[in-house]
C-alpha cells in the first residue's frame, strides 16, 4: 500500500512546487542573481508615469523593466567593488536614509494629525480680521505729455467735461480704452507721486494740480475707497494648509528635541 500511495502523492507534491514557483514568479518581475526585483517596484513606476500622461502598456512595463534589471546590475557591481565602504559614499547613502526616513516620518505624522477644515477656517477668520489692513482705491487717471496739457485738462474738467472721454487722449492705452480706469489697487502699487496724490484725495475728488511721474503728467481722480478685501477661502486654502502643515512639523521637533539627550 506504500509504495502505492507514493506514486498518487508525487503529482501532488509537483503541483504544489509548481504552484509555489508560479506565485513566487508574479510576485517579482525579475530575479538578477539571486536577488528579486518585485512586481510592485515596476507597479510603482507605472503609477508614476501614468500620472505624467502616460499610458500604461505592455511596452511601458518592459522598458521599466529593463531598467530596474539594469540599475540592480549596476548596484550589485557597485557591492562587488567594495564602493559601499568608501567614506564618501557611506555618507551620501546614509544621507539618503535618512531624508527617506524623514519625509516618511513626517507622512505619517501629518496622517495622524491631519489639517481640519474647521482649522483653515479658522486661521483664514483671524487673518482676514487682522491681516488685511490698508486701503483699496478705485482710481483714473489721464496721462499726457505735458503739464501744460494736464493743466487744460483740469480746466476742462472743472468746466463740465467728463473725464471718461477725455481720458481718451491719455498715453496709457490700457486705461484709455477704460474711460481712464486703474480698478481697484492699493496705494503701494503705484509710484510714489502718484501714490501721494491718491492718499490725499476724497471720494470723488480730483487732483487740483497735475501730478509728475517719470511716466509724465496726471490727472487723477478717485472714485471709491475701501478697506482692502481678503481674497475667498479657496483660493488661498492650499496656502494656509501648507502654513500649518509646517507649524504642525515645527512643534513635533521642537517636542522631539526636548524629549532627547543632546549632549
Amino acid at each position: 500500500m506504500t509504495p502505492h500511495f507514493t506514486t498518487l502523492a508525487r503529482p501532488a507534491v509537483l503541483a504544489f512546487g509548481l504552484f509555489l514557483f508560479g506565485s513566487a514568479a508574479a510576485q517579482n518581475a525579475a530575479i538578477v542573481n539571486g536577488t528579486a526585483i518585485p512586481s510592485a517596484r515596476v507597479n510603482e513606476f507605472v503609477a508614476a508615469m501614468t500620472q505624467q500622461g502616460r499610458p500604461d502598456t505592455p511596452e511601458l512595463r518592459t522598458a521599466i523593466r529593463e531598467e530596474l534589471i539594469a540599475r540592480e546590475l549596476f548596484t550589485q557591481e557597485a557591492v562587488k567593488k567594495g564602493l559601499t565602504r568608501n567614506p564618501e559614499i557611506s555618507r551620501a547613502l546614509e544621507s539618503a536614509r535618512q531624508d527617506i526616513l524623514i519625509r516618511a516620518m513626517i507622512r505619517e505624522h501629518l496622517r495622524s494629525k491631519a489639517i481640519t477644515d474647521d482649522e483653515i477656517k479658522a486661521e483664514y477668520d483671524k487673518l482676514a480680521k487682522g491681516g488685511g489692513g490698508g486701503q483699496e482705491y478705485r482710481a483714473r487717471h489721464i496721462l499726457v505729455e505735458s503739464e501744460a496739457e494736464a493743466k487744460s485738462i483740469i480746466e476742462q474738467l472743472g468746466k463740465g467735461a467728463k473725464f471718461e472721454e477725455l481720458a481718451r487722449k491719455s498715453k496709457d492705452p490700457g486705461s484709455a480704452q477704460r474711460g481712464g480706469d486703474l480698478d481697484w489697487a492699493s496705494a503701494d502699487n503705484y509710484v510714489p507721486p502718484f501714490a501721494e496724490a491718491l492718499k490725499q484725495l476724497t471720494k470723488g475728488g480730483l487732483t487740483a494740480a497735475p501730478v509728475k511721474t517719470d511716466f509724465g503728467w496726471h490727472v487723477i481722480r478717485l472714485d471709491d475707497v475701501r478697506d482692502v478685501q481678503p481674497p475667498p477661502l479657496e483660493q488661498v486654502k492650499p496656502q494656509i494648509q501648507q502654513e500649518l502643515e509646517r507649524r504642525r512639523i515645527q512643534d513635533l521637533q521642537k517636542d522631539l528635541r526636548a524629549k532627547a539627550k543632546i549632549q
